[in-house]
């Protein structure tokens, strides 16, 4: 016990240094005003009370969670049918088509991210097959609708991983069970297939919701600067006006936000577990 102990001192360093002690930083910045230093300074919650009472940053964080749930609402809607249709495969063909969706998760985020500004731009793939459809003046870069695609393809194969997991590991008896008791195809999948598919649903959602209410390049590239979320907030005042305590509350509120949702996440999860049990 003693040895795995010693084996765990150099992660435990390393947690402290990589992940608390820049948690503590920033959240001693949120409540100290900006030139003090760390010698001499004095506490004040007078950022978190700018953030709450300024609408235009209520307006902000409000657009940046509404756009968070139409992107998961958007990752489940897509993602189930695919997780269920490789899943209802062998395990080779499984295999590939895993392989296809992970694939472009090689290719880093804002690369992909710049790849969809040509897609989209007048006289791009979408904009001429919209022309072809009768769709005239179709105006889809720097606008909400180019951000929830950008998001939904960068977030979409985290939701179909997680839930192609959850129906493999579905006890394939259960299926045969319900089809001898004669379920037709509908019945077995919402009393069988969807109730213990849910883990994997639930995983997903934390895996695109939590990335996309505090994603800041997405919009910043697909919204052309014109559509500000809570991360781009972050962004500008870290690096444009220089506010770093104001920015500092604004992540912090932001982390307590997260974490309540993944405490939400994970109970709604560990309430499906027993439920199922």
């Amino acid at each position: 016990m003693k040895k795995f102990t010693q084996l765990a001192v150099p992660y435990i360093v390393w947690s402290v240094l990589m992940l608390l002690l820049p948690m503590l930083i920033v959240f001693f910045y949120s409540i100290t005003d900006s030139g003090n230093g760390i010698t001499i300074f004095s506490l004040t919650f007078k950022h978190y009370i700018k953030f709450f009472t300024d609408k235009d940053f209520l307006i902000v964080l409000w657009r940046s969670l509404k756009i968070a749930f139409k992107t998961t609402v958007a990752c489940i809607l897509l993602g189930y049918p695919i997780a269920y249709f490789i899943a209802g495969n062998s395990d080779k063909v499984r295999n590939t088509l895993v392989l296809v969706i992970t694939i472009p998760t090689w290719i880093n985020m804002l690369v992909r991210t710049y790849a969809w500004i040509g897609i989209l731009t007048e006289g791009g793939l979408v904009s001429m097959v919209l022309h072809a459809l009768g769709f005239k003046d179709t105006e889809l870069l720097y606008t909400e609708t180019a951000v929830l695609i950008g998001m939904v393809y960068n977030f979409l194969p985290f939701m179909i991983l997680q839930i192609n997991t959850s129906l493999c590991k579905m006890d394939r008896s259960l299926l045969e069970a319900s089809n001898d008791l004669g379920a037709d195809n509908v019945q077995t999948f919402m009393r069988i297939t969807f109730p213990l598919s849910l883990p994997g649903v639930v995983s997903g959602i934390s895996l695109v919701f939590l990335p996309a209410v505090s994603s800041f390049f997405i919009p910043k590239l697909l919204g052309g600067g014109q559509y500000f979320l809570i991360g781009n907030v972050i962004e500008n005042q870290f690096i444009t006006v220089g506010e770093w305590n104001f920015g500092s509350a604004i992540s912090v509120i932001m982390a307590v936000l997260m974490m309540l949702s993944m405490y939400l996440v994970r109970y709604i999860e560990a309430r499906n577990s027993q439920v199922a049990d």
